[in-house]
């Protein structure tokens, strides 16, 4: 299941989170977001939820959150573990390359 990340459930939904997350900063207009958006659901289908959490962050509507982490360009994907960025990328990934980055991160 895909999970949206807001400024107002960010801290507990992504920080606070037990398991690592994966939030895709994005923003509707953004072609390569558009792109990135049906491989990001499938990811969030197949991958075991209970090993990771997967979900997006519209940064036109949550522009705290954007700030925060230093998104300069979307689509930036962070991954979270114990609240810290362990890994980021910026723009499009192909799907196979993006499971496996967010599989050694169980």
């Amino acid at each position: 299941m895909e999970h949206t990340f807001t400024d107002q459930n960010f801290q507990k939904e992504v920080l606070e989170s037990e398991i690592p997350v994966f939030v895709d900063f994005w923003a509707p207009w953004c072609g390569p977001c558009r792109l990135m958006g049906p491989v990001i659901e499938q990811l969030a289908d197949e991958l075991d939820g209970s090993k990771i959490k997967i979900g997006k962050c519209n940064v036109d509507d949550n522009a705290a959150m954007a700030m925060k982490f230093g998104i300069m360009s979307i689509p930036t994907m962070l991954v979270f573990k114990g609240g810290q960025v362990a890994e980021t990328m910026v723009g499009a990934v192909q799907k196979d390359a993006l499971k496996a980055k967010l599989e050694k991160h169980f």
